[in-house]
């Protein structure tokens, strides 16, 4: 039997990783054999969708999690939970997002580094020994006048954030590797590219128009491009996401090395790439939809991720890059049923 906890599990990619465990009815953990997910409990600050309340292995815990961690509160508090207590994998998902990091700054280190570090504290009090996947960001890269970013980043290349967002990932991967050296927890943390066509609304992420721009004229609506048509992205697919987030979680820890993080595949593109493959796939008066209004801020910080990676590690784990810019389109479409 598996015990799953998945924070940020009502967020795109959160309600997506559960769905895709409850659909499997397995997970591996750490390198053991596929057991059944027996209990899946998803924290938020708000409720998950109503098709995954329903499955009865599911339990939703609603509200903020630094709040619900914090020792000694009263009421629904995370940290006096068999949640966490008895979780066998958990997966770090909840965050402040980049561009409101950037705008409040306090709110980004209580939320960011202030809940994975309580987060951690939690899983050493418990001794259970978790396999805790955190999810962080290619915002850890950036460039300085005495340190620029090679053309390609790979596995070795040094973390230089450029934000207040990329630097509290930065913190919370070293956070895990230490507690993982106590032994208090097996962490594994894995570096997200942009993940693109996320469903839904948009959010406050810097990175948020690379969804926008392709699923709001889908939708028959206009949306804002900031950043020049020849700047190059790193992307990756909300199902190649999901792959790494489990592959972390599945992988023995002779496999996965070293506590270090791993930068998962990227599919390099320019956003005239995407805007080129949106015509392909639904027509002139879909691109027609994309107003291009420059934001310096906005492009202030995509401009400084990286958008070429080099990922050995994360292919000798099996995982693999989207192949093509019109399949993600085209896999979004399908997933949603735009027609």
């Amino acid at each position: 039997m598996t015990n799953v906890l998945v924070t940020g599990g009502a967020g795109v990619l959160g309600a997506r990783l559960a769905r895709q465990l409850l659909a499997t009815g397995a997970l591996a953990a750490g390198g053991a054999p596929a057991q059944p997910v027996t209990r899946l409990t998803l924290v938020d600050r708000v409720p998950p969708p109503a098709d995954l309340t329903a499955d009865h292995r599911v339990t939703a815990i609603v509200g903020d999690l630094t709040e619900l961690l914090e020792p000694g509160r009263a009421g629904s508090s995370l940290a006096g939970t068999a949640a966490l207590a008895g979780a066998d994998v958990i997966f770090h998902l909840a965050a402040a997002v980049s561009a409101e990091c950037e705008t409040d700054f306090d709110l980004g280190m209580r939320v960011n580094l202030g809940g994975t570090q309580a987060l951690l504290e939690r899983c050493r009090g418990a001794a259970s020994r978790p396999v805790v996947v955190f999810a962080s960001s290619l915002a850890v890269f950036g460039a300085s006048a005495e340190h620029p970013l090679p053309r390609v980043v790979d596995d070795h290349t040094m973390a230089n954030p450029q934000s207040s967002y990329g630097m509290q990932k930065l913190i919370c991967e070293q956070l895990l590797a230490g507690y993982t050296r106590k032994g208090f927890l097996r962490g594994r943390a894995v570096r997200l590219m942009t993940v693109s066509v996320r469903p839904g609304r948009p959010n406050a992420a810097a990175s948020g128009f690379l969804s926008a721009i392709i699923r709001e004229p889908l939708a028959g609506r206009r949306a804002r491009c900031p950043v020049g048509p020849r700047t190059e992205v790193a992307l990756s697919s909300p199902a190649r996401a999901i792959d790494g987030l489990l592959c972390a979680a599945a992988a023995s820890d002779a496999a996965w090395g070293d506590p270090t993080p791993v930068n998962l595949p990227a599919l390099t593109a320019t956003v005239a790439g995407l805007v080129a493959a949106l015509e392909r796939v639904a027509g002139p008066q879909a691109s027609a939809l994309i107003d291009w209004l420059p934001d310096p801020a906005v492009a202030a910080i995509v401009t400084g991720w990286p958008a070429r990676f080099r990922t050995d590690r994360a292919e000798r784990l099996g995982l693999r890059p989207d192949p093509d810019v019109d399949s993600v389109i085209r896999m979004y479409l399908a997933e949603t049923m735009i027609t």
